[in-house]
């Protein structure tokens, strides 16, 4: 959209006509190629098919798959939502670091399950062994642990990278910004955990208020809510080998975009899971609704209630959903108690959860936020 030409050099293209959102139609270069001087000599047809025998050949100039330019009317409007996250985290307490774009692979290897594969690995130059960062998680664990920091609240605002397959329309790219809020330390139970979905349903909210556009676009949205360890247990008592609880969590992860049929196929064909203890977890996972309803419904659950881990998860979920009630309806009423919520990266521990917005019509993005507990990262 953005053409800047010197005096020295003239620049050459083909156009075509495009709507800016500022300026209206123009023309944008479509294939461009530099030419030494300012006036195009017109010379026979002899001439002008040496000149291009001998001319560099003319490359595409496009931006790569899965990453994006931003002019100057898009950066306005996100550096106006940077603004507003930031106010939503500083509100809370929360300061801001910054960390290398790269780490040691060791640091990030085995941290994310499936998606490990879609790390980024930089060629290795005689030295350290890198790669770009998947998430701002895992970094700033590190950060912690190599500064001995014992209790934080960090914000961190950046790019982060994932060699995935670029979907415009689920809003995925192979670079995107990550907006990250993280509390660290040692704190009563279920606290912090409160304290981070609040800050996401005031950040989203103050998103949807910004005008009634956003409000139609971002006003509904709804919490899903699950715990790794009320996961396992259910797994287990399923009887889902240890061995292969990740591997069925990552499969259970894909309910979101997958039918049940689809996923408990992949469990059995592809994980080597019994059909019968893959019928068992469907009975579970299509558990969903208000939280203190489904909680009533577990506990009820036989085999639940004779399992100490399940039912220790249970108190500590209906303790989280009381703080979450205690700071307003505007928070509780958001909240959905979803058993077929996995998240698929290895280090969470324990309280997991994931934003979609809803409405009449089904939105093709996905979460919005996500996020969870994870305690044995450091």
């Amino acid at each position: 959209k953005y053409l800047y030409q010197s005096s020295a050099n003239t620049i050459y293209h083909t156009t075509k006509q495009t709507m800016d959102p500022v300026a209206g139609p123009s023309d944008v270069p479509d294939t461009l190629s530099i030419v030494s001087n300012v006036g195009i000599d017109e010379t026979s047809d002899s001439a002008a098919a040496k000149d291009s025998k001998s001319a560099p050949k003319k490359r595409p100039v496009k931006v790569v798959k899965g990453a994006r330019d931003f002019g100057p009317t898009e950066m306005a409007i996100r550096e106006k939502a940077f603004k507003l996250v930031i106010s939503v985290f500083e509100s809370h307490g929360a300061v801001t670091i910054d960390t290398p774009v790269f780490e040691l692979k060791e640091t990030l290897a085995d941290q994310y399950g499936e998606d490990s594969k879609l790390i980024y690995d930089l060629k290795d130059q005689g030295g350290e062994i890198l790669s770009l960062r998947y998430d701002l998680t895992v970094p700033f664990a590190r950060f912690i642990a190599c500064n001995k920091i014992q209790n934080m609240k960090r914000y961190h605002i950046s790019r982060v990278y994932r060699r995935d397959q670029p979907s415009v329309q689920r809003g995925r790219y192979r670079e995107f910004y990550q907006c990250d809020f993280d509390i660290a330390g040692v704190y009563p139970l279920m606290v912090p955990d409160a304290e981070v979905i609040k800050v996401l349903v005031s950040l989203l909210d103050k998103l949807a208020g910004l005008s009634e556009f956003h409000y139609k676009r971002m006003g509904r949205f709804m919490i899903k809510m699950n715990h790794r360890q009320l996961l396992d247990s259910v797994f287990v008592i399923c009887g889902v080998p240890k061995d292969k609880l990740r591997a069925i969590s990552s499969a259970v992860d894909k309910l979101d975009k997958e039918s049940w049929e689809t996923v408990k196929k992949e469990m059995v064909v592809v994980k080597g899971l019994d059909e019968s203890v893959a019928d068992s977890i469907g009975e579970y996972v299509t558990i969903s609704g208000e939280p203190f309803q489904v909680l009533e419904k577990l506990r009820k659950d036989p085999k639940i209630a004779e399992m100490k881990m399940a039912t220790d998860t249970l108190n500590d979920m209906e303790r989280l959903f009381r703080f979450l009630q205690a700071m307003g309806q505007d928070v509780i009423s958001r909240i959905s108690f979803d058993l077929s919520l996995a998240r698929g990266l290895d280090y969470y521990t324990g309280v997991i959860f994931e934003a979609i917005l809803v409405g009449d019509e089904k939105s093709s993005l996905g979460s919005i936020g996500a996020g969870g507990r994870y305690d044995n990262l450091v």
